[in-house]
């Protein structure tokens, strides 16, 4: 299995080679070129799932190190490091599942420039993977900056009328805290002479020095995340982009900040991580109220579920600074079963804006009568985002809430609300868009799911149900590695 981490990481790009060739043989705009490019774009993505797939099931979940290392040098001292652990291999394995289900989303809704629209989803997918198998500071930088340009051109060329506004403030929202996340990079490599993640983990940096390197590295994850009161940028950006766009910011994009978190802010800075954790208890439940009771008052069906996925990233981050062992894998798990859940309720919306073209809740209504398949699907994606049991949405927000009653108990009541709140904006948008009469004229032809579409969903409701009833399977890989982190994590803290 040597070097299959680069392959996966990098098929994508052979995929990008091939568009390119096809577009010097042919015509940009010819039908043939463009469904050449489409089949590519899908057969590419479908063989990196495969290769991610071969990686988790060849992963050893005993092992607390990390695996499948490669190691070469590569310039000016640096080197070229790759490699996952219980914490990173889903994560890798989520990015490659939702890329083919956008590739497909995307094939009739995407008229115009598609080869290059393909050509940034593919290079989105080869960065984002080197995000979660990096493991080099700077290569993780590269990666980890690298991903805003196709995600920004993505949202700025085939996203909605105000798709550059929100384009440029989804840019420099996370440009400026990664500014002070790359300070802090190069003087944790002048201070230990390294920057290999993995001895960086086991380095014990004075607590003066964890203070301010928490504080750079917490800068660039709470945008990404994003916590309150950085979260600005996500409705927005959400609201502009293409369906399959909001399907990636909200599946995997989101996850890199709590990702950040657990690679680095727990290991490397535990007394910081530590001192600061009220502090980012108080945040989180912030998030989730607030965000909850404002997306509760949201008129347009993206915008209410961006407002949404900032409350249920508030779980996440509770769970991960409560520094135990249900607080971790609930975080964990919760951002895994968000990837899914979120991306499925984006889909949903996507299937009837392309309909009628709006996604104002005040246009629809009674859409049961006319598409009782899509009416089924939908539900059952609210009734996961609101954390039914049954669903992976309650196995997430269950384990996170427990782990942080253990650590702060006014927290977990506070946060406990949320699960309400949930539950009344979810529901009160079911309920306005799909039950009651139909009574806007203009939605009698509306049609139910194609085959396409119903193609799309059923990989998402077969891993929502799945995880819903067997979470060991998630926690059969993450436990090693998690309880590793959490053993470190407490000693080094004084816990």
């Amino acid at each position: 299995m040597a070097g299959i981490l680069s392959l996966t990481t990098f098929l994508p790009l052979v995929g990008v080679a091939a568009i390119l060739l096809l577009r010097v043989a042919g015509k940009p705009d010819d039908p043939r070129t463009v469904n050449g490019a489409k089949w590519i774009a899908l057969w590419t993505t479908v063989l990196t799932l495969v290769l991610a797939v071969a990686v988790v099931c060849k992963f050893d979940p005993t092992r607390t190190d990390f695996q499948f290392l490669e190691d070469a040098n590569w310039f000016a001292g640096l080197h070229y490091r790759m490699g996952v652990d219980g914490i990173s291999v889903l994560f890798v394995l989520l990015t490659a599942f939702l890329m083919p289900l956008c590739v497909v989303a995307s094939w009739k809704s995407i008229e115009n420039r598609v080869l290059e629209y393909m050509i940034a989803f593919l290079v989105l997918e080869t960065l984002v993977i080197g995000v979660f198998c990096a493991l080099d500071l700077i290569l993780f930088y590269l990666f980890f900056e690298g991903q805003l340009i196709p995600m920004f051109l993505i949202i700025g060329i085939w996203g909605g009328k105000n798709r550059v506004y929100a384009a440029f403030k989804f840019f420099l929202y996370t440009l400026l805290g990664s500014v002070l996340m790359l300070a802090a990079i190069l003087g944790m490599i002048l201070i230990a002479h390294t920057s290999s993640i993995p001895q960086l983990m086991a380095f014990k940096f004075a607590p003066a020095v964890q203070t301010w390197m928490w504080l750079a590295f917490f800068a660039s994850f709470a945008v990404k995340m994003p916590m309150w009161p950085v979260h600005t940028w996500l409705p927005d950006a959400h609201v502009e982009a293409p369906t399959a766009g909001s399907v990636i910011l909200a599946g995997i994009l989101l996850k890199m900040g709590g990702y950040g978190f657990m690679r680095f802010s727990l290991p490397m800075f535990p007394n910081a991580s530590a001192q600061f954790a009220p502090l980012v208890f108080g945040l989180s439940v912030i998030a989730i109220v607030y965000t909850s009771l404002v997306a509760f008052r949201q008129t347009d069906i993206k915008k209410l579920i961006a407002y949404s996925s900032v409350a249920h990233m508030g779980f996440v981050t509770m769970g991960i600074f409560s520094g135990n062992l249900q607080g971790e894998q609930g975080a964990l798990f919760q951002m895994l079963s968000h990837g899914l859940i979120s991306g499925a309720l984006f889909l949903c919306v996507g299937v009837v804006y392309d309909r009628m073209h709006t996604r104002e809740i005040a246009f629809y209504g009674g859409l049961v009568n006319r598409m009782p398949w899509y009416a089924a699907v939908f539900m059952l994606f609210t009734m996961g985002n609101v954390g039914l049991p049954g669903t992976s949405g309650f196995v997430g927000e269950i384990l996170t809430m427990t782990g942080v009653y253990g650590a702060s108990t006014w927290t977990a009541l506070i946060a406990a609300t949320g699960v309400i709140l949930s539950a009344v904006y979810a529901l009160s948008l079911y309920r306005r868009v799909v039950f009651g009469q139909m009574t806007n004229p203009a939605l009698a032809g509306i049609t139910d799911l194609e085959r396409r579409e119903a193609l799309i969903f059923l990989p998402l409701i077969i891993g929502t149900l799945w995880l819903g009833v067997q979470p060991n399977a998630v926690f059969n890989l993450t436990n090693a590695s998690v309880d590793h982190l959490v053993a470190a994590f407490n000693a080094a803290a004084g816990k």
